[in-house]
């Protein structure tokens, strides 16, 4: 196991799940194999970050894109995202995991978005790690909605276009109320985020990995976590700057 400093980890982390369908299709499988494979794969990742005392883990789920799948592989991944948080909200009781999802619910079906309700409500008062779930989600979509918003205040005269702030946007979009990710893994080795998070991952550390998600492992997580402590984030200050400060480090 690759040790890890546990003072360096991120307090976020995101992870962009990809490779399920090319797993299944490399094995001769059904899609849906895959999806179910990762499924498995996120049960182990979400409860070794709890552990390592991650405090925000956010997945990226299903995009706002994925609806253009076929029919039956949507239908498919519907059942299965209902049934696993079915199935883990009582172990994410039991491990202090509290729920949250962000992206335009108003497309999901009505069962789920009771399922989650009642996932979230019973999760609502735990105080460890919040698990995000980003489902019918698109980054582009997000900021559209909070500049909808934001203009609908300002006509309704309640807002002024000089009170608006980065921090004031920031409290518009979905994941208002949630600190930026520090690092953002993605697997299957696509190199690209794929309209996610394109507001919170401004300066946010980037790994990306040819492993696809159903194969991604604890230790492929240490990996990139070993990675990640290993990076000097300056936020646009020098490293000189940060050595007199006597804060050169992951935080």
């Amino acid at each position: 196991m690759i040790p890890l400093d546990p003072n360096r980890l991120p307090a976020h982390l995101a992870i962009i799940m990809d490779g399920n369908g090319r797993w299944a299709q490399e094995r001769m499988l059904k899609r849906i194999i895959g999806h179910q494979r990762g499924a498995e794969t996120v049960k182990m990742i979400v409860e070794q970050a709890s552990l390592l005392g991650i405090k925000y883990l956010t997945l990226f789920a299903f995009s706002s894109e994925n609806w253009s799948r076929p029919q039956l592989e949507v239908r498919a991944l519907m059942t299965l995202l209902k049934k696993y948080i079915q199935r883990e909200t009582a172990h994410m009781m039991r491990k202090n995991i509290r729920y949250n999802v962000i992206g335009n619910r108003s497309d999901l079906p009505d069962d789920i978005n009771e399922t989650l309700e009642d996932a979230m409500r019973k999760t609502a008062a735990n105080t460890g790690m919040v698990l995000t779930l980003a489902l019918s989600y698109g980054a582009r979509q997000e900021l559209t909605r909070a500049a909808a918003r934001l203009a609908a205040e300002a006509v309704a005269g309640r807002l002024s276009p000089e009170d608006i702030t980065t921090e004031l946007f920031e409290s518009y979009l979905d994941t208002g109320g949630l600190p930026d990710p520090d690092f953002l893994i993605r697997t299957s080795g696509e190199m690209r985020i794929s309209n996610f998070l394109l507001w919170q991952l401004a300066y946010t550390e980037l790994y990306f990995t040819d492993t696809n998600w159903p194969d991604f492992t604890i230790n492929e997580l240490n990996k990139a976590l070993a990675d990640y402590q290993s990076r000097e984030r300056r936020f646009g200050k020098t490293s000189d700057q940060l050595t007199q400060r006597g804060d050169l480090s992951n935080d």
